[in-house]
């Protein structure tokens, strides 16, 4: 009896971290069976300075994934730009640091699409079959099968 318990609530534990696509908390897995696009994006956590002495303690608003793929066997990471962006001083002094304007960090959304015959195994080229985002970083993310 005591193992049917333990089995019954292995179970239910391991079904709560499984999502199949929707928002992923950090440590959560979505799963897309023979999808033809997946879009991976951040859920909109703005930068935080919480963390010791004022930095972040959330990545800026970044998030990190680990993608599995059944078509080759290969584990991919990919890594969401943060919700904010670099821009140096000059967006609030005027101009007066004699600086160029910089740019954003990256993107907080992608899109994967599939592209049949693709030969290399350590790429995102064939996302056939299952395919599991593991949500490896700090922020919540949204995975869309499509």
């Amino acid at each position: 009896m005591k193992k049917i318990f333990v089995l019954t609530v292995a179970f239910i534990a391991g079904f709560a971290l499984v999502a199949n696509a929707g928002s992923i908390k950090p440590g959560q897995t979505a799963k897309c069976n023979d999808a033809k696009s997946i879009t991976l994006e951040t859920a909109g956590a703005a930068n935080s300075a919480g963390g010791k002495d004022g930095f972040t303690d959330n990545d800026r608003g970044g998030a990190n994934l680990s993608i599995w793929k059944s078509s080759t066997f290969t584990t991919i990471p990919i890594t969401l730009g943060p919700n904010d962006n670099n821009d140096s001083l000059n967006g609030t002094d005027g101009g007066k640091t004699g600086l160029p304007r910089r740019g954003g960090m990256g993107k907080h959304k992608v899109t994967l699409v599939g592209q049949n015959n693709f030969s290399r195994g350590d790429s995102l080229g064939d996302i056939s079959g299952l395919v599991k985002i593991t949500n490896t970083g700090v922020n919540a993310v949204t995975v869309t099968c499509n």
